[in-house]
């Protein structure tokens, strides 16, 4: 029997519910050198002008365990990126491409203009990532990362939405 089609499914994207924000804070943690705890989470979701998605495997057996989610402030026309995570068991299989792109497809829905984040210069497979979503560099700020494998400085990069 062949399971190709459940291996090439796309993950299901969702807004977080109050009962994912345990599996999150694990994620986050497991991707972070400071992760973000449960109680961290609850309070970035209350606040106004933030987006919280997560990603679900596809699967026939219908497991609903979040794989991965990001979180976006958007204040008028314009939003941040305030962390993409994802089970490191999961990367490299498109998952945080399709949260940005379904994030930024519903601020495009809000009239957002441009989408704004920070990364690390030593984190080439999130630099890969956001370059395919057109993120281009518009700045730096030098020692920003203290856990960085290199020295240290954060890219600002900006997506134009429209």
């Amino acid at each position: 029997m062949s399971f190709w089609w459940f291996w090439s499914a796309p993950p299901v994207i969702e807004p977080v519910e109050d009962e994912d924000l345990p599996r999150l804070a694990d994620i986050h943690a497991k991707s972070f050198a400071h992760g973000w705890d449960e109680d961290e989470l609850a309070r970035l979701r209350s606040q106004d002008g933030v987006l919280m998605l997560l990603a679900r495997r596809a699967s026939p057996y219908g497991t609903r365990t979040p794989v991965g989610f990001v979180i976006m402030r958007q204040v008028a026309d314009e939003a941040e990126v305030l962390t993409l995570a994802v089970d490191p068991r999961q990367r490299g299989r498109g998952v945080a491409k399709r949260l940005m792109q379904e994030a930024m497809f519903r601020l495009y829905g809000e009239r957002c203009a441009s989408v704004f984040l920070e990364v690390d210069a030593a984190n080439d497979a999130a630099l890969h990532l956001y370059r395919s979503l057109r993120f281009q560099q518009v700045g730096e700020r030098k020692g920003y990362y203290r856990q960085s494998e290199k020295d240290g400085t954060a890219l600002v990069m900006r997506a134009d939405l429209g």
